[in-house]
């Protein structure tokens, strides 16, 4: 059902691999991240239509939710070629990634369903806890732990909490 599929494989600097897949519905406006690095192994859905992002880590065996910033995210229409970009940006030229930094709640969401399907599906089951994006001063002040997630090195989003359990 997807529009666009990117793939991609690496070798890590340490002798690891990972493999991300991206797929874009572009009717649905729905993108589906899947990032397969051994433990540092994650899901995503960008649920354009609902407004949320949902991040599933597997090590965790946790599920994070935040509302899209659509002044900051990259537009469902424009990622596919930014994607198809992303070599000219890892050999240093065009535009950094973007990136951006949220800070997870402590507490979990009982109910799913105001997210969507796409994001009640992917989180069902699984302790799902709200992030909200984290600005200016903030990300100066901040000493706690961060589950890093990288898009195809055109977006990276910082999920962080005080209590280090996204690290």
């Amino acid at each position: 059902f997807a529009n666009d599929n990117v793939n991609e494989n690496n070798q890590g600097n340490n002798g690891g691999n990972s493999h991300q897949t991206v797929s874009i519905n572009n009717d649905k406006h729905v993108v589906n991240i899947d990032s397969n690095n051994g433990w540092n192994s994650w899901n995503s859905i960008w649920d354009y239509g609902n407004g949320y992002i949902a991040t599933r880590i597997l090590s965790k065996k946790a599920c994070i939710i935040a509302k899209i910033n659509k002044n900051v995210m990259l537009d469902v229409v424009e990622l596919p070629q930014l994607i198809k970009e992303k070599k000219v940006r890892k050999r240093g030229k065009g535009p950094p990634p973007v990136e951006l930094q949220f800070t997870v709640s402590k507490t979990t969401v009982s109910d799913l369903a105001p997210y969507g399907k796409s994001v009640e599906s992917m989180c069902k089951g699984i302790p799902t806890y709200v992030a909200r994006e984290a600005r200016g001063d903030n990300l100066l002040f901040y000493s706690g732990q961060c589950f890093k997630t990288n898009i195809m090195h055109t977006m990276t989003l910082n999920y962080c909490d005080e209590t280090a359990s996204f690290k």
